[in-house]
């Protein structure tokens, strides 16, 4: 089991259901490329740092994933991201603290993650071609599966301890 440390009086225990890495050894390995794949594309079309994380963080969001959250807001913190977007990202649409561009990709980040909802209707594919070239747009997909996936795991299993990240 393992024990967070909260502000309530007794702390609370979230119990690891899989140990994930050690019981599927391969596929975890297999996760690690994927992740490491999709952020050589990313870097290949040179996609914001910033942004990435906020993608990661918001399809975490959605997902329900605590592990996935606590990692990427810590590594976006660290390249500089405010705490007033990061806290906003939630209700995105309704702040003003976010661009055209960035309003896109996470629109977009919103329609890939919920898949099962609308398919990824063909207006959140629009607009996002109307600010991000196909490269870009095909390494974002790649980092919205990554991250979708590794939600997966961490979800089903509760492999990860949250909190436990350190950048």
């Amino acid at each position: 089991m393992t024990t967070i440390d909260t502000t309530a009086d007794t702390p609370v225990k979230i119990p690891v259901r899989l140990d994930f890495d050690d019981n599927a050894p391969r596929f975890s390995a297999a996760m690690g490329s994927l992740d490491v794949a999709a952020t050589h594309e990313l870097d290949r079309v040179d996609f914001d740092r910033r942004l990435r994380e906020l993608v990661r963080i918001r399809a975490s969001q959605l997902n329900g994933c605590a592990y996935c959250i606590d990692v990427h807001t810590k590594d976006a913190r660290t390249l500089g991201e405010t705490e007033q977007r990061i806290y906003a990202l939630p209700a995105w649409r309704e702040t003003p603290y976010f661009s055209e561009r960035e309003r896109a990709v996470l629109a977009f980040t919103e329609a890939l993650t919920l898949l099962a909802d609308d398919h990824v209707p063909a207006a959140a594919f629009e607009a996002i071609r109307n600010h991000l070239g196909l490269e870009e747009i095909a390494a974002l997909v790649s980092l919205i599966t990554a991250i979708n996936a590794w939600n997966m795991i961490a979800v089903s299993t509760r492999a990860w301890t949250p909190g436990s990240y350190e950048p």
